[in-house]
């Protein structure tokens, strides 16, 4: 596999087309060697299997013991997003995500703004991985600092996407693999927990129980879509997948419909297992507390090894994304393109964007606590998942005309329900994260304002084509 395969910036195209969209003379374009099952290991990735235990004492402690339930409706809405995801890449088969689709659907301006909300969870996923790289190992080696193992993780990730996406694709496949494991395993504890214990819990009870309000749950709810940014992911991958206006659409919805399931099931059987929430030692890493109660040492060690395992893949791919945007960006003027668009001549990977992603990455993980930084992932995730909700109304009912019976279902109804379902998980944010989500877009319309001449002119084009960049002299 070569350097050109998917999920690193590297393959992100070159500026070098002609007004076809053709490759230009002497450009390769990208090898389409990707397929479904591929795909969905990518979205698997990056959406971490494990994230359940990534917000899981925040999120327990945010819905009164009904994390089940709070990722219940977390699912129901973001299979309604997925499938506009799915229509829209069908629409337009090439990489850009969100952005695509609504500067297509919306205008430049609008889109611009999109990606740039959208940029705010990419560049926070890697950061967040970090953290809790550094939280769960500092907790299994209290003696060593966690910064140590914040920076030693950052460079690691860093150094890999500047080489290229061969080591990231060798390496899902075991990493999901591990993560896989370890929730079969933690199930089957669980259960045999349950079957030895003296008194069973209700069994609907990390669903929901009589007097929890239901802003509870939408508030856990919310913070909870920043586990499903994987089907996104793999929307960017359009330009390398075999047969891209099948497979992806297929592979969004399966790894929505999968990882839904994996944290589900995963937080049902925690929520009965360790009801008790009020008495989680620290709310961070209150998963510990789950695996000493049901398997001592031994589910301790071994949880700690699959999710440092699955936190480090979701840092590579999503480093590895985030690069791929920025990359873009640059290229087309829209960020400083001595830094943002330049391709390193060997590994033909964004050197320069990676590096900028992993040095936020590392500031960040250093500087901001696990909610706040989960929060401002899905504020971003949110907005941006409503706008393609839109943008499939957009696209096949206003510019299509396409109005029969299963056109209303598939491009009114079901991106409508979409739509409601992200706004309403959206405003069920804190006001800390509106602060912060809402700096993050401000700085954005400033950058636009600059860019387009007070907003006279319309921001350039993200060309998001097939061919890989130019040779460039190494920087």
């Amino acid at each position: 596999m070569t350097h050109t395969t998917p999920s690193t910036a590297a393959s992100a195209p070159g500026s070098a087309r002609s007004a076809t969209g053709a490759a230009g003379p002497g450009q390769p374009r990208l090898r389409r060697a990707l397929g479904t099952p591929a795909l969905l290991l990518f979205g698997l990735a990056y959406m971490l299997p494990l994230a359940v235990f990534t917000t899981y004492g925040l999120v327990t402690d945010t819905t009164k013991g009904h994390l089940a339930g709070a990722y219940l409706v977390t699912t129901i809405a973001m299979l309604f997003t997925a499938y506009s995801y799915a229509n829209m890449v069908r629409a337009y088969p090439v990489a850009g995500s969100a952005y695509t689709y609504t500067q297509r659907s919306f205008g430049r301006h609008l889109g611009f703004l999109t990606g740039w909300t959208l940029l705010l969870d990419y560049l926070a996923l890697p950061l967040l991985n970090y953290l809790v790289i550094g939280i769960y190992l500092n907790a299994a080696f209290p003696a060593i600092p966690a910064w140590v193992f914040v920076v030693v993780s950052v460079v690691l990730v860093t150094v890999l996407n500047v080489i290229g996406i061969t080591l990231v694709s060798s390496a899902n496949l075991a990493l999901v693999g591990v993560q896989i494991v370890f929730i079969v395993v933690f199930v089957v504890t669980g259960i045999a927990y349950l079957t030895g214990a003296a008194q069973l819990p209700d069994l609907l009870s990390p669903f929901f129980s009589a007097g929890t309000p239901l802003s509870a749950i939408a508030a856990g709810s919310a913070i909870l879509a920043l586990a499903f940014l994987g089907f996104d992911a793999v929307s960017t991958l359009s330009e390398e997948a075999k047969d891209a206006k099948k497979s992806i659409p297929r592979a969004i919805m399966l790894c929505t419909l999968a990882g839904g399931l994996l944290f589900i099931v995963t937080a049902y059987i925690a929520g009965l297992v360790f009801p008790d929430y009020a008495n989680f030692t620290d709310l961070d890493s209150a998963p510990l507390d789950v695996m000493t109660r049901i398997g001592g040492s031994a589910l301790f060690t071994f949880f700690t090894a699959a999710y440092i395992a699955g936190s480090f893949a979701s840092a590579m791919t999503s480093q590895a994304s985030v690069a791929r945007i920025l990359y873009a960006m640059g290229r087309d003027g829209q960020l400083p393109k001595r830094v943002f668009g330049v391709v390193h001549a060997r590994f033909k990977t964004p050197w320069l964007a990676v590096i900028v992603v992993g040095a936020v990455g590392l500031v960040g993980a250093l500087l901001l606590p696990l909610d706040v930084a989960a929060s401002v992932i899905s504020f971003g995730a949110l907005v941006a998942f409503s706008f393609v909700n839109l943008a499939v109304i957009k696209h096949y009912v206003i510019d299509r005309r396409q109005r029969g019976p299963k056109a209303v279902v598939a491009y009114i109804v079901a991106p409508a329900i979409g739509f409601a379902l992200t706004v309403w998980l959206w405003t069920s944010l804190s006001i800390t994260t509106f602060v912060a989500g809402g700096i993050w877009v401000l700085a954005g319309v400033v950058i636009l304002a600059l860019i387009t001449g007070g907003f006279r002119h319309k921001p350039p084009v993200m060309d998001f084509s097939e061919e890989d960049p130019a040779p460039l002299p190494a920087q």
